[in-house]
């Protein structure tokens, strides 16, 4: 999950929304590819995932990759990410560490990030007594032996996600991934790669399988990391059947997800509890929290980082598609 975003434009209608989107569009000389590729890190000598704090822990891991030149995103106290020329590194809920690469021109500069970035990864792990697996579930740990990282979001999604679906907690904490984001250069564009990105799911669920165990015992599932997004929070999850219908657009799209349940709202340096609210009351000014608070394109990040479809329109600072089918690492 992505570092806090904190700077943008006020967004007064849906139409700033659907107009933002529009301008994300890019001649294909412009286009980027930017990758997710996330881990999980654990002890050498337990064999159980990392605390926070501990020695070896993941602050231990975040501290040492800042000899490669990676700067330190703070909060409060506590050191949660590094951003590097457009890059940046993350922790998902229960300490699975997280890559977003750069925008880069193609999959050879990508493949060449992701070596780079496993090498440091792998360096540093070996220097506190650290393991690093990329596979699409935990392999043999149970729920009560992850760890919660100090991340004020994950507090607030904890206390929601149980009450909208059986697996989300299992989502947040035991599951990782590789995601794609691309550009698109015309609305007419984002709308073919959409569809040939959601047609092409399966497809690559099942060639790149890999979460076949829970806790040390064969799950039944060549993905298990599919089978728990059955049942995560279907206002969120899912496939988007609609998105072949006559009349998709970024207008349909963001129709759509603006009435999708928040988590939170980011202001200030906090995160305010919104969860089962919508990105709709909030424009419309409906909740009572933030009734004297105006969106802004920073906060949208409360409509995309929820939005966990199998492909998703990303309303950031620069607009792109996200595929996200794989239960795989490296």
């Amino acid at each position: 999950m992505s570092i806090p975003q904190s700077a943008g434009g006020p967004i007064e209608t849906r139409d700033d929304l659907v107009r933002h989107l529009s301008d994300g569009c890019k001649p294909k000389s412009e286009w980027r590819i930017g990758t997710e590729h996330e881990k999980f890190v654990y002890d050498l000598k337990t064999h159980k995932p990392l605390d926070y704090a501990t020695k070896p822990g993941i602050r231990q891991l975040l501290d040492g990759m800042r000899q490669f030149g990676w700067d330190p995103v703070l909060e409060g106290e506590n050191i949660i990410g590094l951003t590097q020329n457009g890059a940046s590194l993350s922790l998902e809920p229960g300490g699975q560490f997280e890559l977003s690469g750069a925008p880069l021109q193609s999959v050879h500069e990508t493949c060449a990030e992701a070596n780079l970035h496993l090498e440091q990864t792998r360096n540093v792990a070996d220097a506190i007594g650290a393991g690093v697996i990329g596979i699409g579930f935990a392999p043999t740990w149970s729920m009560d032996e992850t760890h919660q990282m100090p991340k004020g979001r994950y507090q607030i999604m904890r206390r929601y996600m149980p009450k909208v679906g059986g697996y989300g907690l299992d989502m947040m904490f035991r599951t990782c991934t590789v995601q794609v984001n691309l550009d698109f250069e015309s609305e007419a564009d984002m709308v073919k790669k959409m569809r040939v990105g959601l047609a092409l799911q399966p497809i690559a669920t099942a060639l790149l399988a890999n979460s076949p165990f829970r806790e040390g015992k064969p799950n039944g599932f060549l993905s298990y990391r599919s089978q728990i997004w059955t049942d995560v929070d279907n206002a969120r999850a899912g496939m988007l059947l609609w998105a072949f219908e006559s009349g998709m657009s970024f207008e349909r799209y963001v129709d759509y997800a603006l009435d999708v349940p928040m988590y939170f709202v980011y202001r200030d340096g906090k995160y305010i509890d919104v969860s089962g609210r919508s990105f709709r009351d909030f424009l419309e000014h409906k909740i009572v929290e933030l009734k004297d608070v105006t969106p802004t394109m920073s906060v949208t990040r409360s409509i995309s980082a929820p939005v966990w479809m199998m492909n998703a329109l990303s309303p950031l600072a620069t607009p792109s598609l996200m595929i996200s089918p794989f239960s795989v690492g490296r």
